[in-house]
């Protein structure tokens, strides 16, 4: 699933392509897509057809659109395990995936592409300046009114372990299994280290890390191990090459030589260092 980093590259191949842009035909061919939305495909192109995009923004792992002509109405989207965006001309035939098609003034279009449909996309409320369906979500990293100390002391309050609680999108928003990883094999933090009575300079120091490396992912286009992930242009992230721990279980680990252990999670895995991420 695509996280912060790729959700962010999506925003800013967005941002370039939709601001000033006018909604002036919309062409819904999957109902699973704006499963969300009241009254279907009529309250979608209601939401939005007519609109100028004003601006292309983002929470964690959500975008919205701020409709320019629609008072405090946004057209929300979450990208769910496989979806996209992507560019293009309105005479291009529809491809097997593609799910929404917004054709645009000045002669383009952009399409909501996804195969495995756990990704949506809604026509709501924002008056908040945040869409409905996103305030729930904590702030990420990168918000300017995110407060590390806060979060940390948070963190030291929970009764669980620190990699379910970066996890956690109420507490920290945008990391995912991935960067989750990443973050911890930097701070030298075991995935299963109890956060309670974690102290706040090691919360401190873990979404720091959390945050460069998100920072450095960003500038690499993503992670793309799934060739479904890729930008509204289709291209595709590279910062898999630079990954530490995440993925090379048995790959000696870059600061110490130890081989990188994986560990079953949720479900799912973990990649550690045994040596430099020891469980105290």
């Amino acid at each position: 699933m695509p996280e912060l980093p790729e959700v962010e590259t999506v925003r800013r191949g967005l941002q370039q392509v939709l601001c000033g842009r006018g909604i002036i035909e919309v062409d819904v061919r999957s109902a699973r897509t704006i499963r969300r939305q009241a009254e279907g495909s009529t309250g979608l192109v209601a939401g939005v057809l007519g609109a100028t995009v004003a601006g292309v923004h983002r929470r964690g792992k959500y975008l919205w659109w701020a409709l320019d002509g629609t008072p405090s109405r946004v057209l929300t989207a979450h990208l769910g395990m496989s979806g996209h965006f992507r560019h293009g001309d309105p005479a291009d035939a529809w491809t097997p995936h593609e799910r929404i098609r917004f054709t645009l003034d000045k002669g383009s279009r952009l399409s909501f592409v996804d195969q495995r449909t756990f990704g949506w996309v809604l026509a709501e409320d924002a008056e908040s300046g945040v869409p409905d369906s996103v305030s729930h979500v904590a702030l990420d990293p990168f918000d300017a009114a995110f407060d590390r100390r806060s979060v940390a002391r948070a963190l030291g309050s929970r009764r669980t372990e620190v990699k379910r609680a970066l996890l956690d999108q109420t507490m920290v928003s945008g990391i995912g299994n991935i960067y989750a990883d990443e973050a911890l094999w930097r701070a030298r933090i075991h995935p299963r280290r109890a956060t309670l009575g974690l102290a706040v300079s090691t919360g401190v120091r873990l979404l720091s890390s959390a945050e460069e490396v998100m920072r450095e992912a960003i500038v690499a286009g993503g992670t793309s191990f799934d060739p479904l992930y890729v930008n509204v242009n289709g291209e595709s992230g590279w910062f898999a090459r630079d990954l530490a721990a995440y993925g090379r279980a048995g790959e000696p680990c870059r600061r110490c030589g130890r081989r990188i252990a994986r560990e079953r999670f949720m479900g799912r895995s973990s990649y550690l260092c045994p040596r430099c991420q020891r469980l105290a």
